[in-house]
């Protein structure tokens, strides 16, 4: 990876973190403290572990004199490194009530005054060594830009009067394309990272795979599509189920209030409406499904007679299409909830980026060859290949910049509460 010098490097540290407060600007105090599940977490949290992860991995082991902010705030903050040390237990981060969210930002204030000053100072040998390390930090924190807005529309979803996230938010407008699925020959092809910016440790090494013909759709399933499955009794039909996803619809499923459709869908009156960051919408029917869990866009295949890519399909079918190319088959930045698909890449796909994350029908494994990095920053992606599945592209909520065609999102199967989507494939 091609180093920054270290004007540059600061200015997108300030840059990324000012663009964090940001997104936590429309809430109140009281809006940051809930944690309204186990799988989220408070946006003061958010606020305060993506500075201690630069206090813990850069500030402490790099910068001479540092200063801690706090003595116990890497007990409160640390997500999950357990080689740093022990933890609060992620259930309880919504029960800390201390620190006040005005600690927190005298937190935020403190680490990057002591990262500005560091920066400025390092050498070209500190330099050398510190650039990967904040360059890591700089997108774990736009993770959790992103997981900072999932967590925040859930609990907002749980209140009793549905409060927007922001009241400005419009509604975005257009006509799905007809779906068709487009043809990709097989034979060897390479996924995975490869160039000199910036991956994640879990797309590399980039490798050869061998894939047989298929078709991949234009578009990702639509609310339209969804709103037929469930019509035709999808959630009440057990042949369209994986075992575990049957008992998952039984169990209750991920729905907020109950119903059996996705987990922000609410029937009034006869007609679906849909919670966003916006506050509740009459469902656009036009634009493309998501918060769906693996389980029920696996179910929405089947019932449409066809299934989820692979990872190595989805990722060839991607590069093949001008993915890599500047803004090729990517949706409208910054509208904070996924719409009609867009016109297609130069290879005729739309939006395989910049709506929701889809879900593809491969285990999140190591790529042959794969060696997590040293130390304690080695238990970032390394330690999570087990029980999950691979999710690719980026949503509407995923900061710019942050997606490629080798990235590898992952969650369990019957998570739902991020801008989860799908697009159907098909053997050729």
């Amino acid at each position: 990876m091609k180093l920054p010098d270290s004007a540059r490097l600061a200015a997108r540290y300030r840059a990324v973190r000012a663009q964090t407060e940001a997104l936590a600007r429309p809430l109140s105090p009281e809006d940051q403290q809930v944690q309204s599940m186990d799988d989220a977490s408070p946006t003061k949290w958010h606020l305060a572990h993506v500075s201690w992860f630069f206090e813990t991995f850069i500030l402490q082991p790099h910068a001479p004199g540092y200063t801690l902010f706090h003595p116990r705030y890497g007990y409160l903050f640390n997500s999950y490194y357990e080689a740093v040390g022990p933890r609060h237990a992620r259930p309880q981060r919504g029960l800390a009530t201390r620190p006040p969210l005005a600690d927190v930002m005298a937190y935020r204030a403190h680490v990057d005054d002591a990262m500005d000053a560091f920066l400025a100072g390092a050498g070209p040998e500190t330099l050398a060594t510190v650039a990967p390390l904040v360059t890591l930090g700089l997108h774990h924190e736009q993770q959790h830009q992103e997981l900072l807005l999932t967590d925040i529309k859930h609990a907002l979803a749980v209140q009793p009067l549905h409060p927007a996230y922001r009241d400005d938010l419009a509604a975005p407008e257009g006509a799905a394309p007809a779906l068709e699925f487009l043809p990709f020959s097989g034979g060897e092809a390479d996924i995975g990272f490869e160039g000199d910016g910036f991956c994640f440790d879990n797309e590399t090494p980039s490798h050869p795979v061998r894939i047989g013909d298929f078709r991949l759709a234009n578009r990702p399933v639509t609310n339209a599509e969804v709103a037929a499955f469930i019509e035709a009794g999808g959630y009440t039909t057990p042949a369209l189920w994986l075992s575990d996803g049957w008992a998952w619809v039984n169990a209750g499923g991920a729905n907020i209030w109950g119903e059996a459709a996705p987990m922000y869908w609410s029937r009034r009156d006869g007609a679906w409406w849909e919670f966003t960051l916006g506050g509740f919408r009459p469902l656009d029917p036009a634009a493309t499904a998501c918060h769906l869990t693996y389980f029920e866009a696996d179910a929405i295949a089947r019932l449409m007679e066809a299934r989820l890519p692979t990872e190595a399909e989805w990722e060839t079918a991607a590069r093949r299409s001008g993915f890599d190319e500047a803004g090729a088959n990517l949706a409208p930045a910054g509208r904070l909830h996924p719409g009609p698909a867009a016109a297609p890449g130069p290879g005729g796909l739309c939006q395989m980026a910049g709506d929701t994350w889809e879900w593809t029908a491969s285990a999140y494994s190591p790529y042959p060859g794969f060696r997590p990095s040293v130390g304690a920053i080695g238990e970032y992606n390394g330690k999570f290949m087990v029980s999950q599945l691979v999710l690719k592209g980026g949503s509407c909520v995923t900061p710019g910049g942050h997606v490629r065609a080798s990235y590898r999102n992952f969650f369990y199967p019957f998570q739902g509460w991020q801008f989860t989507g799908l697009r159907l494939a098909a053997a050729d």
